[in-house]
């Protein structure tokens, strides 16, 4: 990779990484809404929304993670 494309990706890399910090930023406020629920509305449809909320967006870090694994790895060969 030349020293051009190599400046591309680092930057695309730097910006997904920004992106992932705000996946994970959300993912923490909505499982701390769910976490700080009264017992009385744990069962409730809005309980269950934000706790698989909260679970689709800690997977959703995961991919970014696994992403960013891999562009680093380009990027460094």
């Amino acid at each position: 990779m030349n020293k051009e494309r190599r400046k591309r990706l680092d930057a695309v890399i730097s910006q997904l990484e920004e992106l992932q910090a705000e996946v994970v930023s959300v993912a923490e406020e909505e499982r701390e809404a769910y976490d700080n629920l009264p017992d009385s509305l744990n069962d409730t449809d809005r309980a269950n929304q934000l706790c698989e909320n909260a679970d689709d967006l800690e997977s959703i870090d995961g991919d970014f993670e696994s992403l960013l694994d891999t562009l680093r790895e380009i990027s460094e060969r």
